[in-house]
């Protein structure tokens, strides 16, 4: 879906913002490689992307996601407090549980009885990927 060379060219290096429509700027083209690092069965948090990155914040992930996340692997990007995607919570939970994905059981009381991620378990720290040529987090 995506093409790295054309999403790429026609960016302001300034700016990170595409020339033309339907080209990625280069800020999301950062955030969507990050999510095509993340092993199956494992996640890393909107805030977790920013940090590896070195730039932006948890919001500015989460609106890459939401616009050109449809790309990659989407639900290997996820809330810090371990709650599925408002929305895409049964597409999501599939996809968990197809690859191993560590989870929480829902309390009784919880609204929809569906489970959270378990970040303690689940969460990757990049070990073994580079960004830049430094693997950190």
């Amino acid at each position: 879906m995506r093409n790295d060379e054309s999403a790429r060219e026609g960016t302001d290096a300034g700016t990170g913002r595409a020339d033309e429509p339907g080209e990625l700027p280069e800020y999301a083209e950062r955030v969507l490689d990050v999510a095509e690092l993340i092993p199956s069965g494992r996640v890393m948090t909107y805030g977790d992307v920013a940090e590896w990155l070195g730039e932006g914040g948890p919001r500015q992930v989460g609106r890459v996601m939401a616009l050109y996340g449809a790309a990659v692997s989407w639900w290997r990007v996820v809330r810090s407090d371990g709650v599925l995607l408002p929305g895409h919570e049964l597409t999501a939970l599939d996809r968990y549980r197809e690859e191993g994905t560590p989870l929480r059981e829902a309390p009784r009381n919880a609204e929809g009885h569906l489970p959270r991620l378990d970040l303690k378990r689940a969460r990757w720290d990049g070990g073994g990927a580079e960004a830049g040529g430094v693997a950190h987090i």
